[in-house]
């Protein structure tokens, strides 16, 4: 068989951390990347830089400190460990707070410019029809964006199913619970398993090519007032 069973759970585990991270990333992420494209604070600046610093950090700089501040002696350890949730390092909740941290800019980023690209007008238009902010946002600028959103979408889930340093150092390898796709293939080529990781990795650039392709495709196809 070209796909072992360790090989299938680290699959399965990789599409339900990219998954999850991914409807959190939309969650959290829209919020910020709203007040980042309206608003004239001082402070847009050091936010934006704070959320691209994934972007030129190494993975395993963002890694270690998740991995400090996450442990026994850290600020977000000591709170986990308070609420009775133990420390978050080597268990799948770490791995989708690394996730998180790791491919926030390339959520809020397609967020921020499609809410930019909004404009005023619309929101000026329905303001005069008495429109809430919740029903001007809901009804006016998430369906104007919708190219944004779903850009945002496939980038956040297709880099989440990528990674590799920051789950190594907050997760581990812990089969079943914390060892993904790319950790397992580093497995088989540490072990010199050269054709199982054939397998894994052609599986993995045949998936960033489709996900690519879709991404550009859509765009090219995109009518020019969505």
């Amino acid at each position: 068989m070209p796909l072992s069973a360790a090989d299938l759970t680290a699959i399965r585990l990789t599409l339900e951390l990219a998954t999850l991270t991914t409807l959190l990333l939309l969650l959290l992420g829209m919020p910020l990347a709203w007040w980042l494209a309206r608003t004239r604070s001082r402070l847009k600046g050091v936010v934006g830089a704070v959320v691209a610093l994934p972007l030129v950090l190494p993975p395993t700089v963002i890694g270690f400190y998740l991995l400090l501040s996450m442990g026994p002696n850290g600020a977000i350890g000591g709170l986990t460990q308070a609420l009775g949730l133990g420390t978050l390092p080597f268990s799948f909740a770490g791995l989708v707070v690394g996730s998180l941290v790791y491919s926030l800019p390339f959520v809020v980023q397609p967020l921020q410019n499609a809410f930019e690209a909004v404009g005023d007008g619309p929101l000026e238009a329905a303001a005069t029809l008495r429109a809430s902010p919740w029903d001007r946002f809901f009804s006016v600028v998430l369906p104007l964006a919708r190219p944004g959103v779903v850009t945002a979408a496939i980038l956040g889930f297709a880099h989440t199913v990528g990674e590799f340093g920051v789950v190594l150092m907050i997760g581990g390898n812990i089969p079943g619970k914390t060892r993904v796709v790319s950790v397992q293939l580093f497995d088989h080529v540490e072990a010199m398993e050269y054709a199982q990781a054939h397998w894994l990795a052609g599986g993995m650039l045949l998936f960033s090519f489709l996900i690519l392709l879709a991404l550009y495709g859509r765009r090219q196809h995109r009518p020019r007032w969505s």
